[in-house]
């Protein structure tokens, strides 16, 4: 049987609308008759409506969620630490995906009919008009793993992928490396542009330094495995490969290896992320590692300040990225 706020009011012995604040996040009510209403509620099982909260403080706890990497297996783990981190701050996260048939216009749409609370959009490769069009909509935007701007439209927390492109080059020159790849996510992504920009920024006027490019259908391993067969089609495949994820890395690992190539005898791979398969045995990327748990806190930090004070103006945010060397690369030497 549903137990009523009714119920609990008579048990203990207050009215209805003192039930309902204290039950309600900053409303007024004493501290005695706060406790009368907790142990009341607590001897009787009641739990308190969310709806009927949401429609007595006009905020409904609820954040989208949205991404366009489902099929990234880093992003598991990004989700697992989102969901429980908001989780923890009472806000309830609302996924979105906007890796299928879901447009920009429909996923601001179905938001708005969630009254959703603010947005959380967790990806690396959209342009700037995809947070912009959120925030237009009057809603607050965190975009985390986003693009760096020095005058950022929303909140931005994320690293400089510029500067992750010239860790990666600079790791490379460093082992001799001299005939140099780089194959990133899909060409039109923003992570994509930025590190290849980085990358070629640290290699250039490098004597005897040739950069071979190539971009992947999408962050997966099978896109990955897919462009590295095409490399190995067209003849002797670079010396050192740069993979913009370590997804990437993994399935041009395996391309290698099936065409008989040992990695880093033959061919030398960094990825990008440091993902929990990275550092499977047999695998043992050498990489460069984005702080994910990190930079996922620091955005439900700045998602709950903007409900208590959603005018703020925009900050950005950056975390800074280190090499994780394991065995994919020659040694120094």
């Amino acid at each position: 049987m549903t137990i009523t706020l009714r119920e609990v009011a008579l048990r203990a012995g207050v009215s209805r609308s003192a039930v309902s604040r204290a039950f309600t996040p900053g409303a007024s009510v004493s501290s005695k008759t706060r406790a009368k209403v907790e142990q009341a509620a607590a001897a009787l099982g009641y739990r308190p409506s969310v709806l009927a909260q949401a429609l007595t403080t006009g905020r409904t706890k609820l954040i989208g969620l949205v991404s366009t990497n489902f099929h990234n297996p880093v992003f598991l783990e990004v989700f697992d630490r989102f969901t429980r981190g908001l989780q923890d701050r009472a806000l309830r996260p609302l996924l979105v995906n906007l890796s299928g048939d879901m447009t920009l216009d429909a996923a601001v749409q179905m938001l708005r009919q969630y009254s959703v609370d603010g947005v959380i959009l967790a990806s690396s490769t959209l342009p700037p008009e995809f947070p912009k069009a959120f925030r237009d909509a009057g809603l607050p935007v965190v975009h985390s793993f986003g693009r760096w701007s020095p005058a950022p439209q929303v909140h931005l927390v994320g690293i400089d992928n510029r500067r992750c492109g010239m860790m990666a080059a600079e790791t490379l020159l460093a082992r001799g490396y001299r005939r140099i790849g780089f194959l990133g996510g899909p060409r039109d992504a923003t992570s994509t542009e930025d590190r290849l920009a980085g990358f070629r920024d640290a290699l250039g006027g490098q004597p005897g330094v040739t950069l071979a490019t190539r971009f992947a259908a999408d962050y997966s391993f099978d896109a990955g495995r897919a462009e590295m067969i095409r490399v190995l089609a067209g003849g002797r495949p670079a010396g050192a490969w740069f993979c913009g994820d370590d997804i990437l890395s993994i399935g041009a690992i395996s391309a290698l290896k099936e065409a008989g190539l040992s990695v880093p005898g033959d061919v030398g791979v960094i990825g990008m992320n440091d993902m929990d398969m990275a550092r499977w045995p047999g695998i043992d990327l050498t990489t460069i590692r984005q702080p994910i748990a990190d930079i996922i806190d620091a955005s439900i930090d700045r998602i709950a300040a903007c409900l208590d004070d959603p005018g703020a103006a925009p900050v950005a945010r950056l975390f800074d990225c280190q090499i994780v060397e394991r065995r994919t690369l020659r040694p120094l030497p």
